[in-house]
């Protein structure tokens, strides 16, 4: 019935749920497409928040940032991952020579020390950082990789994506599914 008192016929109530029916479809589709619900990786320059990156495989399997030491001209590993309060973890580093800014495993409570064949390594470093702030080097040949060890895995080389010298931020982000599909690597 219609607030008239009038009797609606059934083609035209079968019309009008399906025009309902077909809302509310529209409306869970937008919010899917729209919401912030997929955890990623930014990456994005500090002066152009534009200018960004997103990526699932460095959230959910951790990432690697790889340098050449502007002292020792040696590579470089840092490994981070997301930690539970949102922020980034450096848990462990492996470097092939000592240099000027290199970690030593005393200087944080129950990191250890370890030389392998293929470099040096502390771990169980536990340094959390709410974002990491970084300039992409000329010299220094940043790279990112996804993974929890350094195994030949892709890299992304940040020159790629930066102008050499642009101030950069690395951290944890919720984004919706059109956001993420726009701007993933």
């Amino acid at each position: 019935m219609t607030p008239g008192g009038k009797l609606i016929s059934r083609p035209r109530l079968f019309i009008m749920k399906k025009i309902i029916f077909i809302i509310i479809l529209i409306l869970i589709a937008g919010g899917v497409f729209f919401l912030p619900a997929i955890k990623v990786l930014s990456i994005s320059s500090r002066k152009n928040p534009e200018q960004k990156f997103y990526s699932t495989a460095f959230y959910k399997e951790g990432f690697i940032i790889s340098y050449t030491h502007s002292v020792n001209k040696g590579r470089v590993h840092d490994f981070y991952r997301p930690a539970k309060d949102g922020s980034l973890e450096l848990y462990k580093t492996q470097f092939v020579s000592y240099g000027a800014g290199i970690p030593e495993a005393e200087e944080t409570p129950g990191a250890f020390f370890t030389v392998t064949p293929d470099g040096y390594f502390i771990e169980n470093l536990h340094r959390f950082v709410p974002r990491l702030t970084m300039a992409v080097g000329i010299i220094a040949n940043h790279t990112l990789a996804a993974g929890r060890d350094f195994n030949g895995q892709k890299e992304y080389l940040l020159t790629a994506y930066f102008e050499p010298q642009t101030s950069i931020i690395l951290e944890v982000k919720k984004v919706s599914l059109s956001e993420y599909i726009i701007n993933s690597i």
